[in-house]
């Protein structure tokens, strides 16, 4: 557990990380993104689709894990909270802009309501994979730091974020995408091949980037440890 007595530097930095790439990822969840690879997966082919929020989503797991490994799992699962009632802040401000008047020389209202007012079920998906998927990573990255007596960092970071996101983007593309089509701008609900391609893209590239930032994972939890900012190891009680 934290000995700190105020919040440092690294500590606000993991903080605003979180929230800027959580609620990104909120805004860009609508958009469908094509992927190009030099050679052919199953059920993918040679292209990854997967939603906007992809990007942003991944990283709030590099964010949250290191929050974790550094202040516990109390805080760790604050921060979680948090970020979700900042999602639903966020989501009331967005919708309160679009209900609100536009003057005449406004950008075309319909237009800024397509671009950021998710459907209902767009919203509900994601809400409901942060809660689950967040949580989830939470428990799990310190049921492997118990598991590992505190080594393996690299194991807790990808074994966590892994299985995190499995969850997350089942969840949300389940939600999302099955029950509002009309987001792909199609009038009928989607294949279960077209589904399983979104979320096959997306948990791909999710694991991709875990495996990568376990680099920077390591020097972030490093730098503050070396710092002596108040970031101490957590215990198993955390």
């Amino acid at each position: 557990m934290s000995t700190s007595r105020g919040a440092s530097g690294v500590q606000v930095a993991l903080i605003a990380l979180f929230v800027t790439a959580l609620v990104t990822a909120q805004l860009t969840a609508t958009k469908i993104l094509g992927f190009s690879i030099p050679f052919s997966l199953p059920v993918v082919d040679d292209t990854l689709i997967l939603p906007g929020a992809s990007l942003a989503y991944a990283l709030t797991f590099l964010a949250s894990d290191c929050y974790a490994e550094l202040y516990g799992r109390r805080a760790a699962h604050v921060l979680v909270n948090i970020g979700f009632v900042m999602n639903v802040v966020l989501l009331g401000l967005v919708w309160g802009t679009i209900a609100a008047p536009a003057a005449t020389s406004s950008v075309d209202p319909g237009a800024f309501a397509t671009v950021l007012g998710a459907s209902t079920n767009v919203v509900l998906g994601s809400l409901l994979a942060y809660l689950v998927s967040q949580n989830w990573d939470v428990f799990v990255f310190h049921r492997l730091r118990e598991y590992t007596a505190g080594r393996a960092l690299w194991l807790r970071n990808v074994g966590s974020t892994a299985t995190s996101q499995a969850l997350d983007t089942v969840i949300f593309v389940s939600v999302a995408f099955s029950l509002a089509p009309e987001v792909l701008g199609l009038g009928s609900a989607l294949p279960v091949s077209v589904l399983v391609g979104l979320a096959v893209g997306q948990y791909l590239l999710k694991l991709l980037i875990a495996v990568l930032d376990t680099p920077v994972v390591y020097a972030i939890v490093g730098y503050a440890r070396s710092r002596a900012d108040g970031a101490q190891p957590t215990t198993s009680a955390d």
